[in-house]
């Protein structure tokens, strides 16, 4: 058995269904072989113990020998311990080659979730990728638990065939013709079901993301009163969910039941046939009752075959919606080939784009009448967006050359949106950095956070609930502060990190900030006077670029578009 999670789920085959299948077949290759030799055994000795039984009685009981009779008993008893034991390991590697291949999917998409970043929801809806894990995943890992009774069935149905073969040309010819045909008359509901499939599992991802987003903006719905809205779309998605629902209820319902009334008519054809052989004198007892338990068994493999023709449908309509979620391309790529290199710490920094340097150990704010402009000066800076023809410069290295991995490490970009998890504050505030209790409380204490450790019953082992939703906005803007604090990096980048605050607790930050900082390379997108008079420099952007570049107080006497921004165009 494999250990979970793989340390590198691999680079899956995106082109078509069928292709990422029969890729994540063969990173699975020797369960599945072991799954369709177990298989494969467990079922054909089923299929043996009827004609074991009819020789015993052909030649133990009615010609009368004791030694044969002995014989064939021993061999059925073996053929019963073969499938036990053969049953126990086939279901064994069953139940891994599902967990396998379901969470290889589950990992795959979670990786690229993380390597996509804000590029993917914008790209692909939130719950249609939470449906892809919580589903399609599952539902790929179907095809894969299927296969060793698949083998098997497949191996079973040729034994009973020679051996009817053996017995009748006609009754064998009947069984080699007729199953192809029965199980190709049951394909025919296939593709009207997977289309089907295919529209239900889009109307629930719509509902998945009408759900998700409707209770991250729940605090605000109530404000407005606008509940009942949400909840009259949300009613609306379900019943078109339940309708697609209905829809392929009614073809899976006839699919399952023409899984029972064609074996069951076959099987009934084909015993009606022997039973008329042996009136005939052309079969003997042992062969008769070699043929009712071969027709009986014969249910067996036929349903497994449309069982599993139903499991790779729902795993093709899966790994469908999986493919589209995993061909949706990050907005910026290493292309490096991942060596580790660390840029030079504490370098300036320069964005050609908009013409700033941003000096080493120097605390600088960056100010622009429109915010977005800054904020995307930041996304520049830690290479969370870029220009390839103008990379941003760390001292005289282009960005671009550097592996991703090490600029994230090396440059941290707090972002605007603060953003929680679900798990103990300890954990969320630490991260990777391995900050001890002095080290987190003096960050706390820069971010003018103890009330909100305060207010916990277990502080820092507190749990905090998913999206840091029992905060306000302005305690989950300085736990994040902490966070980034934290981290220690040479040149921090903070997006608006006094927003949501008041004040009164603004100018503390801000006084404390510095000297926090103090030597270090710190860059603040924001507009705050309170935070503007503590900071070193000052660069001001037009039309995302550079503009103007001073002190706050010389800026505010020499630049009127300045004063403008920062006043918010009230005259001084």
């Amino acid at each position: 058995m494999r250990a979970l999670p793989y340390d590198d789920p691999g680079r899956p085959d995106l082109r078509t269904p069928g292709r990422f299948l029969w890729w994540i077949a063969a990173q699975q290759k020797a369960s599945l072989a072991a799954g369709l030799l177990w298989g494969t055994v467990w079922m054909v000795s089923q299929s043996l113990i009827p004609v074991a039984v009819g020789r015993g009685i052909a030649h133990g009981v009615i010609d009368g020998e004791g030694r044969a009779l002995l014989a064939w008993s021993g061999a059925v008893l073996l053929l019963a311990l073969i499938q036990a034991g053969a049953g126990v390991l086939r279901h064994r590697c069953a139940v891994a080659n599902w967990l396998q291949a379901s969470f290889r999917a589950a990992q795959l998409i979670g990786h690229h979730t993380a390597l996509t970043g804000e590029t993917l929801p914008r790209a692909v809806p939130t719950g249609e990728v939470v449906s892809t894990v919580s589903n399609d995943a599952m539902r790929l890992g179907g095809a894969f638990d299927v296969s060793a009774r698949f083998a098997g069935a497949i191996a079973s149905y040729v034994v009973i065939a020679v051996v009817l073969l053996r017995i009748s040309t006609g009754l064998g010819l009947l069984v080699l013709i007729g199953v192809p045909l029965l199980t190709a008359g049951l394909g025919v509901l296939v593709k009207p079901l997977q289309r089907r499939q295919s529209a239900q599992r889009e109307q629930s991802g719509k509902l998945t993301t009408l759900g998700a987003d409707t209770v991250s903006g729940l605090r605000v719905l109530r404000g407005i009163g606008g509940e009942h809205t949400f909840v009259e779309r949300y009613r609306r998605q379900s019943q078109q969910v339940r309708a697609r629902g209905v829809e392929v209820a009614g073809v899976q319902a006839t699919l399952d039941a023409a899984q029972v009334l064609l074996p069951g008519v076959f099987v009934v054809l084909v015993t009606w046939l022997g039973a008329r052989l042996a009136v005939q004198g052309r079969i003997d007892l042992g062969d008769l009752v070699t043929f009712y338990g071969l027709s009986a068994f014969l249910v067996t493999p036929l349903r497994t075959a449309t069982e599993a023709l139903d499991k790779v449908t729902q795993a093709h309509v899966g790994a469908r919606k999986i493919i589209a979620v995993l061909r949706v391309t990050p907005g910026v790529l290493d292309r490096t080939g991942h060596q580790r290199s660390d840029p030079v710490a504490d370098a300036a920094l320069h964005d050609p784009t908009s013409g700033v340097t941003l000096r080493a150990g120097v605390m600088t704010a960056v100010v622009s009448a429109r915010p977005e402009e800054s904020a995307a000066l930041a996304d520049r800076l830690g290479r969370f967006a870029e220009v390839p023809s103008s990379p941003v410069l760390i001292g005289a290295e282009r960005i671009d050359v550097l592996p991703l991995a090490s600029v994230r490490r090396h440059i941290v970009v707090s972002e605007s949106d603060p953003r929680l998890f679900s798990g103990p504050l300890r954990e969320q505030l630490v991260g990777a950095s391995g900050a001890d209790d002095v080290a987190v409380l003096r960050a706390v204490d820069t971010a003018a956070a103890h009330d909100v450790l305060d207010a916990l019953p277990d502080g820092l082992d507190s749990d905090v609930e998913e999206r840091g939703r029992s905060f306000s906005g302005g305690q989950r803007q300085r736990l994040t502060l902490v966070r980034a604090l934290l981290t220690d990096a040479p040149p921090l980048v903070l997006v608006e990190p006094t927003s949501a605050v008041d004040a009164h607790t603004e100018a503390r930050i801000a006084e404390r900030l510095r000297a926090h900082r103090a030597g270090r390379t710190t860059v603040v997108m924001t507009a705050s006077p309170l935070l503007l008079d503590q900071v070193d420099h000052v660069v001001f952007l037009d039309g995302g670029e550079l503009a103007a570049e001073g002190t706050h107080h010389e800026l505010l006497a020499t630049h009127r578009d300045y004063r403008r921004t920062v006043v918010r165009g009230e005259d001084e």
